[in-house]
């Protein structure tokens, strides 16, 4: 087998005289390089390809990877949204990355806006990163349970359940007192 030197000129691969275990390490890096799916700390993600373009509800029970473009619901345990990729509606998900562009409601425990990552709209969180090139345009709110879509009716900020905020005034009904 040739490789290229800095010079250009062909030399000849030297693996045959290493030792197995960096021939073997070797491999291991290639095999993760050519691999076609996106490893995550699960496993396998599903992945959505920067040459596809996709209108819909879009539901996957493990992590996903966005490379092209969503037009509806996205919802994953992990998901990433990688740079160029663009979603452009609700993205529901335990953890979301975001390094391409979102237009929408993100509703997840952690998100991550990492720099060159784009929200424009509201993130419902517990915990929210953003890193300094990133941009945020839109109100987020730190909710215990941010996956559920009861979180965001109150939008003035976390409450207990049962109490009425301090600043609105009591309403008698107009049927009369209660006694």
């Amino acid at each position: 087998m040739l490789i290229s030197t800095k010079s250009g000129a062909p030399e000849k691969d030297r693996s045959a005289s290493v030792g197995a275990a960096e021939v073997i390490g070797r491999a291991a890096q290639h095999d993760q390089w050519a691999r076609s799916e996106p490893m995550t700390k699960a496993g396998m993600a599903s992945c959505i390809g920067s040459d596809m373009s996709i209108v819909g509800k879009i539901e996957c029970n493990g992590p996903a990877q966005v490379f092209g473009r969503i037009e509806g619901e996205v919802r994953a345990s992990d998901l990433q949204i990688s740079e160029g990729a663009q979603v452009e509606g609700s993205v529901i998900a335990q953890n979301v990355t975001v390094c391409g562009r979102v237009k929408g409601t993100i509703r997840a425990v952690r998100v991550k806006l990492q720099s060159g990552g784009a929200v424009e709209g509201d993130i419902f969180h517990r915990s929210l990163s953003i890193d300094e090139n990133s941009q945020f345009e839109g109100s987020s709110r730190r909710v215990e349970n941010p996956t559920d879509p009861s979180s965001s009716v109150d939008a003035k900020g976390p409450q207990k359940k049962g109490t009425a905020p301090a600043s609105l005034p009591s309403i008698e009904l107009a049927d009369g007192p209660k006694h």
